[in-house]
């Protein structure tokens, strides 16, 4: 299994809006627990996006999907934010 992916990705918001974007993930081990999380930048960044609560799907290329709880957000650019996740369960890549 892969300890990194960077590339493509959608995130599916409870409502079942899909948000495409770039993802870069990471597995890491931190006081003896496994995890796994990463950032987020959508390709637009709707509204509720940064409304977002605890447990989306995080969907990636072959049908992939892991759960994220957003974090925290950053503005980038004017239009543009990067987006911080943390994983729960299994990791999706």
């Amino acid at each position: 299994m892969a300890t990194t992916y960077s590339g493509p990705a959608r995130l599916i918001l409870v409502d079942g809006a899909l948000i495409p974007g770039m993802v870069s993930l990471n597995t890491y081990q931190r006081g003896g627990a496994n995890g796994w999380g990463g950032s987020f930048r959508p390709d637009q960044t709707p509204a509720e996006l940064t409304e977002a609560g605890d447990e989306i799907k995080l969907e990636l290329p072959y049908d992939r999907e892991g759960t994220v709880t957003v974090t925290g957000t950053r503005k980038l650019l004017a239009t543009q934010v990067l987006i911080s996740l943390a994983g729960s369960g299994p990791v999706p890549f």
